[in-house]
């Protein structure tokens, strides 16, 4: 079929004849294909070079725009592609010989289209994406011609071949440059991003470009709450009707944002320095979320669970964990500021326990105790897990606040949560491994706090709670001799931070 298409593309010979030269072949089908093969090997891009066959291919990817031969336009672009690929002499003839302005010709046809050609959208931005590695000219060049009208175009291309490219563009021209950051995060960038988000939504990712470049903008910038509350311009109909407060609805593209960010932020926990605007933004998310869910239905999923407002709730909590998870965000030998004590200043453990206290007891709790035997517990209440893990969430974000943070853990005794946390330290179906974050939340609780482990033992000579699991964290309670009064000691043993 290729063969018999030939003879329909009369090319130039100042087109054909190089690149029939250069492969030693009589037909543009095997010229092609040799010259792919060989733009594949080591060397191959660089000899191409030598022999000046770029400015060749882009004349021809010009004609080939103008045709119907489509598979020799993607032929075509396949070897553009490969030539440009770390050959800092192709990426230069690129410049040089228009082959952005070819490119952006042939791309904005191939987007226009009814239906548009996935193929050749996505080996244009392959194209450009090898061309922006070659520097920061090359770069500033591509941004010129694309931002931010053409870019938002491609960003609306609903496939995911097209989209991975695209972000790698993106993230490789704003990378140590905070100019195009504050442009692409801008009124005229943010539509760009958001659109590429609500097409990942649609069709998924494959490469980690899309990673890169939220992480880039959203973790290592301060451009996370423009980026989310832009995410809700003309989403808010879909939650009409839940709530009369417009400002506390979300959407499932928030959402989807919240859950990259947090799958981001757990991979490189130990590398990324959150910025202070960013948390605060993310405990803001969290309190007005919590006003938005009304609680009075057990999740039976974990997340998503397909409710935007719940999973706003749910992974804004996951972010808080994992932020939290460190003595703070940076070297604080180093650093006075820390981001984990800011956060605790607004009121995040007050809120944590109000809400781990309202909600309904563990079920292995509530299938034990009898009637008259609540211990404390409101077993009246009406708050319901939303999802499966929201206690055991909550529990770990207290966890960590308290490690090595006396004046949380006096907080958390102050505010009648010591007898709260151990009734965490259980196995709950509704909330896996809630019984090891319980368990890491109370080593956190006592550790180097005299007065907290005395609480514990006073509660546990009482009869006010049963708890085997003290022996994991390498505790049990003994009477002091000399004060007859109980105290912990430690015996051989310690308990780790749970893993998940």
């Amino acid at each position: 079929m290729d063969g018999e298409s030939l003879p329909e593309f009369n090319g130039p010979e100042d087109v054909l004849q190089p690149l029939l030269s250069a492969s030693n072949s009589s037909s543009l089908k095997e010229a092609l294909e040799i010259l792919i093969k060989v733009s594949r090997t080591t060397v191959g891009p660089e000899e191409l070079a030598l022999r000046n066959i770029l400015p060749t291919v882009i004349k021809l990817v010009e004609l080939l725009h103008h045709t119907s031969n489509r598979e020799y336009l993607m032929q075509s672009l396949k070897l553009l592609r490969n030539l440009c690929a770390g050959e800092v002499a192709n990426q230069n003839a690129f410049l040089e010989q228009n082959g952005i302005e070819v490119l952006l010709t042939g791309l904005r046809s191939a987007v226009v289209l009814s239906n548009p050609d996935f193929g050749v959208i996505r080996m244009g931005l392959q194209v450009l994406a090898n061309v922006s590695l070659a520097g920061e000219k090359h770069q500033q060049a591509i941004w010129l011609k694309f931002f931010p009208n053409e870019f938002f175009v491609l960003a609306r291309v609903r496939c995911s071949e097209t989209s991975d490219p695209l972000c790698m563009i993106l993230y490789t021209c704003c990378d140590g440059r905070p100019g195009l950051v504050a442009e692409l995060c801008g009124d005229s960038g943010l539509p760009i991003v958001a659109g590429i988000i609500q097409t990942v939504v649609s069709v998924g990712f494959v490469e980690d470009w899309f990673k890169l470049l939220l992480s880039r903008l959203c973790l290592e910038d301060i451009h996370f709450p423009p980026l989310f509350f832009k995410l809700c311009e003309g989403s808010a109909s879909e939650n009409s009707g839940n709530t009369d407060s417009g400002d506390d609805l979300f959407s499932s593209e928030q959402a989807f944002l919240l859950r990259i960010i947090s799958e981001i932020l757990n991979e490189r926990i130990e590398e990324i320095r959150v910025p202070s605007e960013f948390a605060m933004c993310v405990l803001g998310i969290f309190n007005r979320s919590v006003r938005v869910v009304d609680f009075v239905t057990r999740g039976k999923s974990d997340l998503p669970t397909g409710s935007a407002s719940i999973d706003v709730m749910g992974y804004s909590l996951i972010i808080l964990r994992d932020i939290c998870a460190r003595e703070g965000v940076g070297d604080l030998k180093k650093d006075s500021f820390d981001v984990v004590d800011m956060l605790l200043s607004y009121d995040l453990i007050d809120t944590l326990l109000s809400l781990l206290r309202d909600l309904e007891p563990p079920a292995i709790i509530r299938k034990t105790l009898k009637e008259g035997e609540n211990h404390g517990l409101n077993l009246s209440s009406s708050k319901l897990c939303p999802y499966k893990g929201f206690r055991k969430d909550m529990v770990a974000v207290i966890g960590n606040c308290a490690y090595r943070r006396k004046h949380i853990q006096d907080e958390i005794r102050q505010k009648n949560g010591i007898l709260l946390l151990l009734q965490q330290c259980v196995t709950d179906d509704d909330n896996p491994y809630l019984r090891e974050w319980g368990i890491w939340s109370l080593r956190n609780l006592l550790e180097g706090n005299a007065v907290n482990q005395q609480a514990v033992a006073d509660l546990e000579l009482q009869g006010s709670v049963d708890m085997p699991e003290l022996a994991r964290l390498g505790l049990r309670v003994e009477i002091d001799q000399n004060t007859h009064r109980a105290k912990l000691v430690n015996i051989p043993g310690s308990y780790p931070k749970p893993n998940e």
